[in-house]
């Protein structure tokens, strides 16, 4: 059997080994049910219970209000994109800030559904800086206002959660949901897709407040887009994504009881992404990509300034057991993707690897 090799990929990424075993473990037979969780009805007894401890155990993990109602959806953040304004627009106008590709599409899904400003754009400097709060220009009017929480491609986070008075905050927290603690309060909505830090993909969860239900006329809102239907019906209008749902609750289960919390994942992180942030300010050979206070805990962008180096550097990655270090098609280089599941040991390899190549190369 071929050794399992450090993937850092962008997504879908790579899981912890112990929830891969555990669910390889109850592949056939779910803990005494006779089946695997992929043939279960999901209006079983053994599903609901599957369901609702997950809830349950994301409510605990990221310590989620009860004001709050967390659905289980399908179709990606992609579809967010147009859900977000259909769910929350009253008066038709909302605040976007552009700071990468995703937060790009949300924007121009939106602009079919509303009026939208853009209170803050880093796209001049491509991408590579998160805008402060003194940066943003607000609309005191507007329906909420929306960004993009961690930016994949260009390797960006945002270190704050953006003050904007009574208008409720919408976060893409696809790519850095459960890799630290997070205020969920100060959020009108959370949406993530699964498949970064959180499970495999075709799971995307939503976070939202309770008072933000129910805007738009149920008659005419496609009923999959729906956000008071789908908390109405507890995630249960239609078949939901049942697999990638219990491997959530397998990977929170992982976060609270081995790791310790997010409290304990945060420093895990920070401990990854400083060795390869502080190799890469030690050299030369190497640029990173992202201003150095908006650097992203989980994707980490560089080059060499040569493309044909970089593509040098791809190839060798994957001889020398890592994969899925290309950068994104839209920008070239590198890029680390270092979630969660990414051991340390992962990133002493690729610094390891990262200082061998620049002494032959440079």
């Amino acid at each position: 059997m071929t050794e399992r090799i450090f993937n850092f990929s962008a997504g879908p990424s790579m899981l912890p080994v112990p929830v891969l075993e555990r669910a390889a473990a109850e592949m056939l037979n779910y803990q005494g049910s006779g089946m695997s969780v992929m043939e279960m009805s999901h209006r079983s007894k053994v599903y609901d219970s599957i369901i609702k401890s997950t809830e349950a155990s994301l409510r605990r993990v990221m310590g989620i209000p009860d004001n709050y109602k967390v659905l289980f959806l399908q179709g990606g953040a992609t579809m967010q994109f147009s859900a977000i304004p259909l769910n929350l627009m009253r008066t038709g106008k909302a605040d976007y800030a552009l700071t990468g590709n995703f937060a790009k599409n949300a924007y121009k899904e939106a602009k079919k559904f509303g009026e939208i400003h853009v209170a803050a754009s880093s796209e001049a400097d491509n991408f590579s800086y998160i805008p402060s709060q003194a940066e943003l220009d607000l609309s005191p009017d507007a329906d909420y206002f929306y960004h993009c929480a961690n930016n994949t491609i260009f390797g960006t986070e945002w270190k704050y959660c953006p003050e904007t008075g009574s208008v409720p905050v919408v976060a893409d927290m696809s790519s850095n949901i459960l890799s630290k603690p997070i205020d969920v309060s100060k959020y009108g909505v959370i949406m993530a897709g699964a498949q970064k830090n959180m499970g495999p993909a075709g799971l995307t969860v939503v976070i939202v407040r309770d008072d933000l239900l129910g805007y738009y006329p149920q008659d005419k809102m496609p009923v999959l887009l729906d956000w008071k239907l789908m908390a109405d019906k507890e995630s249960m209008y239609n078949t939901p994504p049942t697999y990638a749902i219990y491997v959530l609750g397998l990977v929170l289960d992982w976060i609270e009881n081995e790791i310790g919390g997010l409290t304990e994942m945060q420093k895990r992180n920070e401990v990854k992404a400083k060795l390869l942030y502080d190799y890469l300010d030690s050299q030369s050979f190497y640029q990173p990509a992202a201003r150095a206070d908006s650097r992203s805990m989980m994707n980490v962008t560089f080059r060499t300034g040569d493309a044909d180096l970089d593509a040098k550097f791809v190839k060798a990655s994957i001889e020398n057991g890592m994969s899925n270090l290309k950068g994104h098609r839209s920008v070239g280089g590198m890029r680390a993707s270092i979630y969660n599941a990414m051991p340390y040991e992962g990133v002493e390899k690729l610094v390891d690897f990262m200082q061998k190549f620049a002494k032959e190369n440079g």
